[in-house]
């Protein structure tokens, strides 16, 4: 059955770099909106746009009473717009690039439909006055747009081919825990978000709930665990060395345990500084890319290849090759 999308692949097809430029920019998208959503709370323009998806019940853009922050939270929700045009431009990209890569297409649907959840899930947020357990839920839906975009990035560089370990089952499970941990460790952080000193809102509305659990305790099992990451990703890091897998996971492994440790660097000055908001948006920035890094691991220990053809084997060593 022939739809616009079989007639406009009829007409252009973009080539293989098109396509992985449309996936990476749909990805920089998805982690731009992280950031900039992190500064509409940090601003205290959560509540900018009293209600939603109007800004207002009478307007759909911010009037001049509304001031600064009805401009912050009118500006991150246009971001939105941006963001679903990345991910269109993804979608279209794999849908007539030739041939036609169907997985490609689904993870950029994927994408697309995870945008408007979160767009909805963000409206809710606004109803429910920064409910702290919403916001928090607002925050892991945009990091799993971020993982869908990455995946799709990622496999725009691979084959369409079934995948195959290039390392033992044990090494690639140890990589899932490593995530595992990363992602607790990232949820643990939206924990003490609801619980700390911006709720969003000027500091003396006191309508805004919060978490109701010691904001101290929290910050202190949110080390607690970014001590495990750090350990982890060390053990890691000896692992991949000993059993030598591929250069690129090694490489990677190496980036997570940089970032891990300048994100640790970063959490303790902010908290015995007071959370000031810059640093706390550089740590939202730091957690995306903590995520990423980490999310890049596994797809590293696995190859694919163009159709059915066979993965090649990985490199013996020289004494080995000779006996």
């Amino acid at each position: 059955m022939r739809t616009p999308f079989s007639l406009l692949a009829e007409r252009w097809q973009p080539s293989a770099a098109m396509v992985r430029r449309a996936a990476f920019a749909a990805l920089v998208m998805s982690v731009v909106i992280v950031v900039t959503g992190g500064a509409v709370r940090l601003t205290a323009s959560g509540l900018g746009c009293t209600t939603w998806p109007r800004c207002t019940d009478e307007s759909l853009t911010p009037t001049p009473e509304m001031g600064f922050h009805g401009v912050v939270e009118f500006t991150n929700r246009m971001l939105t717009y941006v963001l679903s045009a990345a991910v269109g431009w993804a979608i279209l990209a794999a849908r007539c690039h030739r041939p036609w890569r169907r997985q490609l297409t689904k993870l950029g649907w994927a994408q697309f439909w995870l945008v408007m959840s979160n767009a909805v899930l963000g409206g809710i947020t606004v109803l429910t006055g920064l409910n702290p357990y919403t916001v928090a839920l607002h925050l892991i839906a945009a990091m799993g747009l971020v993982w869908v975009a990455l995946l799709m990035w990622e496999r725009s560089g691979e084959g369409d081919g079934p995948p195959q370990p290039a390392v033992a089952r044990p090494i690639v499970q140890l990589s899932y825990v490593l995530v595992v941990v990363i992602g607790l460790l990232v949820a643990a952080g939206t924990l003490v978000t609801g619980a700390g000193h911006h709720p969003g809102t000027p500091r003396d509305n006191k309508i805004v709930p919060r978490i109701p659990l010691d904001y101290d305790r929290l910050a202190q099992f949110h080390a607690d665990l970014a001590f495990v990451s750090v350990g982890l990703a060390i053990a890691v890091l000896f692992v991949f060395a000993a059993v030598k897998t591929p250069p690129a996971a090694r490489a990677r492994a190496r980036e997570l345990l940089v970032v891990l440790l300048l994100q640790g660097v970063l959490g303790f000055v902010q908290y015995f500084t007071e959370v000031p908001e810059i640093l706390v948006g550089l740590h939202m920035l730091g957690a995306t890319l903590t995520w990423i890094a980490a999310l890049r691991i596994p797809l590293a220990l696995r190859v694919r290849t163009d159709g059915d053809a066979p993965a090649p084997l990985p490199a013996r060593e020289p004494q080995a090759a000779a006996a």
